[in-house]
């Protein structure tokens, strides 16, 4: 193979989910929020692994959306939480629980990324919903 030819996708490359996690709310307006997003997500990315799960409240949970990212084929599991701050939730809780379910699916990988936090285009989207108020 030379440098201009593609390279193929490994066929055993480990398949990666996406896993949106949010606090769960007894409003069913809130869940709506996340289950939305992952669809839009799955929408950006025609063919990926993407879920949503509630970290307490309402299903579904972190260990129901992990059993389905492994279900439909994920060797790897990188969960988002839907979280402005890095809060314990965000450091403490989800990763802990995160791990917890992982734990019965020995093989996969399984990160955590940060919270929302200070991301620059959080920026936008604030002067977004300033300049629409």
């Amino acid at each position: 193979m030379n440098s201009k030819t593609p390279r193929k996708r490994n066929a055993a490359a480990p398949r990666r989910a996406i896993l949106l996690v949010d606090h769960g709310s007894r409003s069913p307006a809130a869940n709506r929020v996340v289950a939305a997003l992952a669809r839009k997500v799955r929408r950006r990315l025609p063919g990926a692994i993407v879920h949503f799960a509630h970290m307490e409240v309402v299903p579904p949970t972190i260990d129901e959306a992990v059993d389905a990212c492994v279900a439909a084929g994920a060797r790897e599991i990188v969960v988002h939480p839907y979280f402005l701050s890095p809060g314990m939730h965000s450091r403490r809780d989800v990763p802990a629980l995160v791990r917890a379910a992982a734990r019965r699916h020995r093989g996969v990988r399984v990160r955590v990324t940060a919270p929302l936090g200070g991301h620059d285009l959080l920026v936008e989207i604030v002067l977004d919903r300033v300049g629409n108020a």
